[in-house]
């Protein structure tokens, strides 16, 4: 049987908490959760780069533990990404990225030149491409695959690692979009979106062109809206918070699978939101899915 191929596409780096590192990236966080929970129904490859220095040895080792090919992945002379997390009362985390790390340097070559070719959705951001290079390696690989891919932007805005531009430039590339209550808010004024929540995430869809966007609102839950004009609505999931460092890139990662198994927008939504929540309730992005959460062919 032939899976479809998921790939997570820019940051790989350490999450620096105050007891210690874990792994992250939202695009690594989302291809490590698409892994575990796809790993009946899908391949899923990681294209960054990491440095030649332990913490890369460690990173790739990360990946490969939770299921993640990563031959897109090289090793450089540039230091492994690392940010420094800083958490409040409430578990919501605020992030200082080291730079020129080895993932602002991820280059072109034929080996992403074929992995994009055999791609059914790929996901990336914004962050990733606040270097020159990485930014253009970023965007010739969303163009380079199939007319039938998703192409699922998480927008992930990251002061002050973002600019108005890339979120211009990013939009066009993509055919899917997710992004959060206060991502949300930041853009409405840059895109020119106005109205109540759901009016601007219409706006956003057909604006762009879409096939569908995300919108995660934290402890008001989630919104999904597709081009042809089904609407997902759900609340918050109550949950004891450990903290909220992957919650979206593991709701993203239940999405795409979703979209990739042609599964009802309904059924897609309250998986992801049931992921989400279950990190949550974990320390760190990349806790491990329990098996109850794993897709099956149908």
């Amino acid at each position: 049987m032939s899976y479809p191929t998921l790939v997570g596409l820019g940051e790989i780096l350490w999450d620096l908490f105050p007891d210690g590192p874990r792994f992250g990236g939202a695009p690594a966080n989302f291809a490590c959760t698409a892994a575990e929970l796809g790993a009946r129904v899908a391949t899923v490859e990681m294209v960054s780069a990491v440095g030649n220095d332990p913490l890369g040895e460690q990173a790739l080792a990360a990946l490969r533990s939770h299921g993640v090919e990563v031959g897109g992945s090289p090793r450089m002379d540039f230091p492994t990404g690392t940010v420094l997390v800083e958490l409040d009362s409430r578990g919501q985390a605020t992030y200082t990225f080291a730079s020129n790390t080895a993932w602002d340097n991820l280059a072109w070559s034929p080996t992403l030149a074929d992995l994009a070719r055999r791609t059914s959705l790929v996901c990336f951001g914004t962050l990733g491409q606040r270097a020159p290079t990485s930014r253009a390696t970023i965007r010739q690989f969303v163009a380079a695959t199939p007319e039938t891919a998703w192409r699922l932007l998480d927008i992930n805005l990251r002061p002050p690692h973002w600019c108005p531009e890339v979120v211009r430039e990013s939009l066009p590339l993509a055919n899917v979009v997710k992004l959060n209550d206060h991502e949300l808010a930041e853009l409405s004024p840059l895109l020119d979106l106005s109205g109540p929540e759901p009016l601007r995430v219409e706006q956003l869809l057909r604006r762009y062109s879409l096939k569908l966007v995300a919108l995660t609102r934290g402890e008001r839950g989630s919104l999904l809206l597709n081009a042809s004009g089904e609407r997902s609505e759900l609340p918050g999931t109550p949950v004891t918070v450990a903290d909220t460092v992957g919650a979206g890139d593991a709701f993203t990662a239940a999405l795409a699978l979703g979209l990739v198994l042609n599964q009802p927008l309904a059924e897609i939504h309250r998986r992801a939101a049931q992921v989400a929540a279950y990190v949550c309730t974990q320390c760190g992005a990349t806790p491990g899915i329990p098996p109850e959460f794993q897709l099956k062919h149908s």
